[in-house]
């Protein structure tokens, strides 16, 4: 039986270990922490429980498939619901809209709210669903960096679109073209955000992102985001993959043009026919492959951004609020400003709650609630993070008071914090950026770093930093990915 060797267990090396054992490989992940998921964990304090990472969970699909494709019943390991609304968002002159999944509620909402027409919102969300059909098929299953990707009617398609798919166009500035009133132009240019990126500077391909909750639905795990990831842990626990933990990895080994396997931190050695790479780009060309051109060129790219995330347990029920919350900044610009440009925090922060109480009862006590309170941030390049941190956090606080009318200090039972430097440590991420690269431009956006290695024919690269990008259902993608690609090397 030939043997496969994943490092890192986040969510594209859990669902690439399922995939290769479905292989028939000997699969063995190795992962530097003592759990598996990544960036997609939990926190427990006193009596909260709160998902540590990723919050909005879309394509469940795309999880489903990894029980199917093992033969197994999905609903025995996992369960969601679709959310019927996807968001609340708070504006400083008192206006609150309601993002219904119902794309005609929701139009009805803006108009209702805002000086656009109901019209105007279902035209949005119309060409975001055409945006999609059009690329979907060719970004989200194929390598960008293999010919016969390009080899087939649907991609001849796709390229004659791209023309009309608003690459050309920043997306603030596609917003604009659609919409007059700024609340509206902000709620759409907020989904940058969801790959680490500026909408100021990305391009307005990225409003492909709507689709994914207005067209296709958002939905909430019936236990937390973290059961994503301990449904596949147990998956392919069920399937025999093996898992060492607090192994962390020193080198991958290699002869010639390929890898032999992988030196563990303890010194011991262990050989794989292939090997896939669950861990940030940087970090693999720096550090496990010692290869400098290659890190050289990963380095030019620039870094998405970062989170600043404060978990409080809350002494209060707060019926206004929702599963998902947004506190806009005033000024938006300005926000992605400080953050791409002059590496700091904006003293105006968009506020980010979640509150998956709502939902899970068991995760805050009777009349309380689990906040997890996020800012997109710099990636860390050694600004001062002890006062970035206490002056974002009198500012988130002083915010929410202003909008929601309350003394939150009063409130906070207990607090964790993560940050840039906390999520490289714990994740590798390099300089604590989410998403790896982010797609300012055009190229970034499309041609991120290829899931295969040009110089070693049987090693693979899964998760954020590499194509299709970040976020479940990209990481997850990505695996499906480079399971077409090892098919194929066959």
């Amino acid at each position: 039986m030939k043997k496969a060797i994943v490092i890192g267990s986040g969510i594209g090396g859990l669902s690439s270990a399922v995939r290769l054992s479905n292989k028939g490989y000997d699969v063995h992940v190795f992962e530097k922490n003592s759990y598996p998921g990544g960036k997609l964990t939990e926190i427990n304090l006193n009596e909260f429980r709160f998902d540590a990472g990723p919050s909005l969970f879309t394509m469940p699909q795309l999880v489903d498939e990894l029980f199917e494709l093992s033969g197994k019943n999905s609903k025995e390991y996992f369960d969601y619901e679709r959310l019927n609304n996807l968001c609340n968002y708070f504006f400083e002159d008192g206006t609150i809209i309601h993002a219904s999944a119902n794309g005609d509620e929701f139009a009805k909402e803006i108009e209702i709210k805002t000086s656009d027409s109901a019209k105007t919102v279902k035209k949005h969300l119309k060409k975001s669903a055409f945006i999609y059909n059009a690329t979907s098929t060719l970004f989200l299953t194929k390598s960008l960096h293999k010919i016969d990707s390009y080899l087939s009617w649907n991609t001849f398609v796709s390229i004659l679109k791209l023309p009309f798919l608003n690459i050309f166009k920043t997306m603030n500035g596609a917003n604009k073209a659609r919409f007059k009133d700024d609340k509206n132009i902000q709620i759409f240019n907020r989904y940058a955000t969801y790959n680490g990126s500026n909408p100021y500077q990305a391009p307005g391909i990225l409003n492909i992102i709507p689709h994914l909750e207005y067209n296709m639905g958002a939905y909430f795990p019936k236990n937390g985001m973290h059961s994503i990831t301990m449904s596949i842990y147990q998956l392919a626990i069920d399937l025999g993959v093996n898992f060492h933990f607090n192994s962390e990895i020193k080198k991958i080994t290699t002869k010639d043009n390929k890898v032999t396997g992988i030196l563990t931190s303890k010194g011991v050695n262990h050989q794989a026919d292939l090997v896939v790479c669950n861990t940030d780009i940087h970090y693999v060309y720096k550090n496990l492959l010692n290869s400098p051109k290659l890190l050289t060129k990963v380095d030019k790219q620039e870094r998405s951004s970062s989170a600043l995330i404060f978990y409080w347990g809350i002494n209060k029920d707060f019926p206004e609020l929702d599963l998902h919350n947004i506190l806009f900044s005033e000024n938006y610009k300005e926000e992605f400003d400080h953050i791409f440009n002059k590496k700091l925090i904006y003293e105006d922060p968009t506020i980010y709650i979640n509150i998956t109480s709502k939902f899970n009862k068991n995760d805050a006590p009777n009349g309380k609630e689990n906040w997890f309170v996020m800012i997109n941030v710099p990636s860390n390049d050694n600004q001062d993070w002890y006062k970035l941190i206490n002056d974002a956090r009198e500012n988130i606080i002083s915010k929410i008071n202003r909008v929601l009318k309350v003394d939150l200090n009063k409130l906070i039972e207990c607090e964790e914090i993560l940050d840039p430097i906390s999520i490289q440590t714990k994740t590798l991420s390099y300089k604590g950026s989410l998403y790896g690269t982010a797609s300012n431009k055009r190229s970034a956006a499309f041609f991120r770093h290829k899931n295969f290695s040009s110089v070693y024919n049987n090693l693979f690269f899964v998760g954020g930093s590499v194509h299709p990008g970040g976020g479940i259902p990209l990481a997850l993608s990505s695996a499906k990915i480079i399971d077409r690609l090892i098919e194929n090397e066959k």
